[in-house]
């Protein structure tokens, strides 16, 4: 089968299509024909080696974090999944690859494609919808009438969080260009800094939550529109103590991260607030619930481009160059 490869760390050129054995199928498995696959940021930031630290992938290896597709056949033990049914996953992060023709995933990574979805929307929501509601419903627990912050409002995680957030009953503010002010108001922000303008620090006051997606000096101003107590979730970094604990990692890892995130540890303290690096994790479960929300209308997958298989290297390019609205996804045919 044809499958996108990263040969080797470092640069654009060092990933490629070719030909990959097919996958093996573990008792409690789901083959997926995969019809459609994302490309994001992390795809990017993996193949340039950037989580090679926490994330220690040995070349070669197939990329990619999430897809749609049918199933063609299951595991001895699976119950929940049958031949034929259409379903959408993110793959827990030892197991990704899904820029390929057939992907096996555990069955308790996948769940039913919304009902209402296409295969190319359904592929663009698995990544940034257990980003979001991880971040929002999980760590900060929002609750009607508190205020989130979700900067880049349109990006791929910034799409989903703002409409998430709203949902919630939360007030929203988000950070966008010039051109996409607009835009994301009627994704449902209440409140839009036109970053090209204007400081979000000078704007912003009294949040109980900000997701941050950009990392580095948008973090630290981000302690300081917080309210005491408030919550500052980044998934751009740096890693956390907590999630080298989280992820097993070897004793020098966990000294390194802890290191890392010294820094906006204590920027946080002294502003009476905190700080805590989010790595998103598998959980069909989780998206069983967002396709509730998106069958009943609270959520709708924003798609920018749609790139051929073949030309799986340029949407990366597409990606890296940070110009997407939304999510790119390459289709299978």
């Amino acid at each position: 089968m044809k499958a996108f490869v990263v040969e080797r760390y470092g640069s654009e050129a060092g990933a490629r299509m070719r030909e990959v054995p097919e996958p093996d199928l573990g008792e409690h498995d789901v083959l997926v024909q995969v019809r459609a696959a994302s490309v994001n940021p992390l795809d990017v930031k993996i193949r340039d080696g950037e989580f090679k630290l926490i994330l220690p992938y040995r070349v070669p290896f197939v990329l990619g974090h999430d897809m749609a597709g049918e199933v063609v056949r299951v595991g001895s033990a699976v119950r929940s999944f049958a031949p034929g049914d259409e379903v959408y996953a993110r793959p827990r992060k030892d197991r990704i690859g899904t820029l390929s023709e057939l992907m096996a995933v555990h069955e308790d990574d996948v769940a039913a494609k919304p009902s209402t979805l296409s295969m190319v929307e359904a592929a663009a929501l698995p990544l940034v919808a257990l980003t979001a509601w991880q971040a929002l419903v999980e760590r900060a627990d929002v609750r009607p009438g508190q205020k989130v912050l979700v900067h880049a409002g349109s990006g791929g995680v910034g799409t989903i969080a703002i409409q998430l957030a709203k949902h919630l009953g939360a007030h929203v503010a988000t950070t966008a260009g010039t051109a996409n002010v607009t835009w994301v108001q009627r994704l449902g922000a209440d409140v839009v800094v036109d970053y090209r303008r204007d400081d979000f620090e000078t704007i912003l006051r009294d949040y109980d939550v900000v997701l941050d997606s950009l990392g580095g000096e948008t973090l630290e101003k981000s302690f300081r529109v917080l309210k005491p107590g408030g919550l500052a979730i980044g998934i751009a970094g740096p890693p956390d103590l907590a999630f080298a604990r989280e992820i097993n990692a070897h004793p020098i890892v966990r000294l390194a991260t802890m290191l890392l995130s010294a820094r906006p540890k204590l920027r946080a303290r002294r502003r009476h607030v905190r700080y805590a690096f989010l790595f998103m994790r598998a959980s069909g479960e989780q998206l069983r619930a967002v396709t509730a929300l998106v069958d009943a209308g609270a959520i709708t997958p924003v798609v920018d481009r749609v790139f051929s298989f073949e030309s799986t290297k340029e949407a990366m390019a597409y990606v890296a160059s940070g110009r997407a609205k939304g999510k790119v996804v390459v289709t299978m045919g």
